[in-house]
Formats: C-alpha cells, structure tokens, sequence
C-alpha cells in the first residue's frame, strides 16, 4: 500500500509540472495540441479530447509532455500524415507558441518549474499544518552499543557507555550520524595523507636517531635505520558546513605513494628497520607522517559532561560503536511557523541537493550511486512505513525541488535546454535554425531515455543486491 502511495505522489509531481506548462500556454492564448501523461513509448493507455487538447496516458510513465501545433505539424510532416485542414493554424497565428514574445515563451518554458517549487512549498506548508511539527534538520545522537572488541580502536578502554549522549566530536556538534560519521571517516588510521609539519618532524627526528647516516642523499638498500615512535597526527579541523556536507572538504595534507603506503604498513610499530630498496630520505619521513587524527568527544550522561581524549579508529576507518538517531522536530502550531519553518526546511535541503548535484556532475560521487524512481519509490515507502505519512509527505516536497533543480539544468530536450535556446535567440536578435535546434534536441532526448534506462537498472542492481 506504500509502494501505491509514493508511487502515486511522485506521478503528482510529474502532472503537476506538465500542468504548469499547460497553463501558463493557455494563459497566453497558446494552443495546446496534447497532454501527455508518461513519454509517447509504447502503447497508450488512455486517450481522450478535452476541448482542443488531446490527453494521452502512456505505458512508459517515467514523464510527460505538452505539446503545441507546431511541434504536431512538424511531427506529421515527416511522417506523411494527413492533418484536418480546421486544425492547422495559419502560420501568422497568434495561438502558435513560435509567435509569442521571447520573455511570454520563457514563462510557458519554465511555469512547470515553477509549479513544482510552488508545490514542494504547499506540501511541506501543509504537513506542517496537518501534523503541527518539522523535522528541525538535526537529531540527538546515542551510543547503542560498544563493538569494538578485536580492532584497534580504543574506544572499549575509554569510559563510553551504552545510553551516552553524543554532545560533540573535535568541537563540531552532533547534530547528526552523518555529520559525526563524516568526522570519524575523515580520522582515519592509516588514511594515506600526510601533514607537512609532520613530515618534517619525522626526517629531524630520523637525523637525531641516526646521526651517522647522510639524510642529504639517497638511501642504499641495506641501510639499517633507527625509527622514531608512532605519534598522533593533528585532530581534524573542519567547519559545520563542512561538516553537514554543504562545503567541499578540502586538505593540504600530502598524499602518499603506492610506495610509501607499503613502507608504511611494513615499518609499524618497528624501532628499526633495514631498507630493502634504495630509498630518498623524504619517503620514509612520509611514511612515518601518516598516522592517525586523534578525536576529541564529548558525551552527556545524568546531565553531567564526560570528554573523551585521544580517541582513534582502527585501520578501516571504525570507531567501533553502533549509533542511534533520534530526530529533532520544530513544533509548527501558528501561520508564522507553519510559514518560515516550511521555508528553512526547503532550503536547508535545496542546498544539499544542489550540493549532491554538483558532486555527482564533478565525478565525486560515481555513477553507480546515481538512482531513480524504481529506488525512489522503494525507499518512499520504507519511509512511509517507519516514520509516517509527515515523512513521506516531505519527501516528495524534496523530490519536487530536485525535479525543479534538474529541469533548470542547460541541457536540450529538459526546460533549461529551451531557455538557453529562447536566451541564445535573444542575443542573436533572430530565430535559430529549426532543424539544428530539432536535431541537437533529439540527440539529447536519446540521450536521457538511455540514461533512464541505467538509471533503472541501477535501482533493479541495488535492490537485487539489497543495497536498499
């Protein structure tokens, strides 16, 4: 019954947007020749004339368009069809979209945007009304349980208990899992960078050590070197945007070869070592630089302060407990609220979203993390199950920005396609040519169908593999 549900909001959306445009045409006085529910691939569901709009329902539901007689006429031309002569508009026609005014085409090309931001307010407007709270973007977070009993994390031996309120982590709040996972993973033993001060250190302290030995020059193979104590790199020191995930993480710290990885791991917990292979003096220093962030972590317990000190992840990166989240809510029991909270709440995730985006198109986040409605649908209703309709209605507020974000993207064959179109004409001062705008359209329209089409296959993946 949930998988209907969010199946069903996400199809709002979709009519939603496609509405928008049918709209703001009308407005206009644009005729609108069809209103199709789902891409025309396929069967057709449904069909049917509502004054000189023809409604299609299509069997590939993933979309929907609006079309106009210029784009019926140029479609039938090709195929040779014959048009009823009381349908074709004379070409000076003020119903035609093509003789509208630049900035009139540019409002019926973005209205569906338009309407699935106005949407994504209206429910998140309305949840906050129905149910009288907002999640407040942040959560308390608990120590379920202590796990680490065979790695090298040293949490087990601190005075952490199951129950204990997470306060903080190196000085940032945990106002999140993710925000003190991020933290932890970012501390990692072993995690192959290494700090330049530190790197420094290590080749004076191999100099005092060995003070017969000429660090000014390569190192034979043979040499037996005296090696200073593992010590702890500097904590980490991030920002709460950081943090959260809203600003790129950015390090000055030196990454370590293949090569200096496999000194590293050889010359552990070593105070000597004899080299096997001729060796410059600053590869070893490296080599010994790369350590570990020490973490500092602050519980609550009865109300009282408890600071961990010199806390460390084993070499995987885990710090060996098990968290549990409990969310924040804004209680929203007055128009004001009801108003700014919806707002903030969209923001504060329009912001993530566009950051996530911006990860994905730079490479940072692989392909393979990138999913669609068959996933969508699945976690929407594992939502619905757990956290309530509240949840689930502001998931699809969330879904509605994206769709809004992703349609704003230049790309031909999306809306911002036709608006970097209708912006190029502007600065042109004339019309582009129609059959190099059709067929850069069409090589991008195939273009996302094949990338629906591993969009769906990735969901399928995921969820075979219950990666979901």
């Amino acid at each position: 019954m949930n998988t209907i549900i969010m199946l069903f909001l996400i199809s709002l959306l979709i009519l939603v947007h496609e509405l928008g445009h049918f709209a703001a045409a009308r407005i206009f006085g644009v005729r609108v020749s069809k209103f199709g529910f789902g891409l025309p691939i396929g069967p057709t569901l449904f069909k049917t004339k509502w004054g000189e709009t023809e409604i299609l329902v299509h069997a590939f539901l993933l979309g929907g368009y609006v079309s106009f007689p210029d784009d019926e006429e140029k479609e039938n031309d090709k195929e040779d069809n014959d048009i009823k002569k009381e349908d074709i508009l004379p070409a000076d026609s003020p119903e035609r979209f093509r003789n509208k005014k630049p900035w009139q085409k540019a409002v019926i090309v973005s209205a569906g945007v338009f309407m699935n931001i106005i949407f994504a307010i209206f429910l998140t407007m309305f949840a906050a009304a129905w149910y009288h709270k907002l999640p407040a973007g942040t959560s308390d977070i608990f120590i379920k349980e202590i796990v680490s009993k065979d790695n090298t994390s040293n949490i087990v031996h601190s005075d952490a208990k199951s129950g204990d309120k997470i306060v903080s982590i190196n000085g940032i709040k945990a106002t999140s899992a993710y925000k003190f996972i991020f933290v932890v993973q970012k501390s990692k033993y072993f995690d192959g960078l290494a700090d330049s001060e530190i790197i420094t250190k290590k080749l004076d302290d191999l100099k005092t050590l060995n003070p017969d030995i000429d660090f000014e020059n390569i190192l034979p193979a043979g040499t037996r070197l005296k090696l200073p104590a593992l010590t702890a790199e500097k904590p980490l020191n991030i920002s709460e945007s950081t943090a959260m995930g809203l600003e790129k993480y950015k390090t000055s710290e030196i990454e370590l070869s293949k090569e200096e990885i496999d000194l590293r791991d050889k010359i552990e917990n070593k105070q000597e070592y004899t080299l096997e292979t001729d060796i410059e003096p600053e590869n070893i220093a490296k080599a010994l630089a790369d350590s570990y962030k020490p973490m500092t972590i602050v519980l609550e317990r009865n109300g009282k302060e408890i600071v961990l000190d010199n806390i460390y992840t084993d070499k995987s990166g885990v710090i060996g407990i098990k968290l549990e989240s409990k969310e924040n809510f804004t209680t929203t029991d007055t128009p004001g609220k009801i108003f700014t909270c919806s707002l903030n709440y969209l923001w504060t995730n329009t912001k993530l979203m566009a950051f996530g985006l911006w990860q994905l198109v730079s490479g940072k986040i692989p392909m393979s993390e990138m999913h669609g409605i068959v996933v969508i649908t699945k976690v929407g209703s594992d939502i619905i199950e757990t956290y309530g309709m509240l949840n689930g209605l502001l998931l699809t507020a969330i879904i509605s920005i994206d769709l809004a974000i992703i349609n704003l993207l230049p790309i031909p064959a999306l809306d911002g396609g036709h608006l970097m179109f209708l912006g190029l004409e502007k600065l042109l001062g004339r019309e582009l040519d129609e059959k190099i705008t059709e067929g850069i359209g069409r090589f991008f329209f195939l273009l996302l169908i094949l990338l629906m089409v591993y969009v769906i296959f990735n969901d399928i993946f995921a969820l075979v593999t219950h990666k979901f």
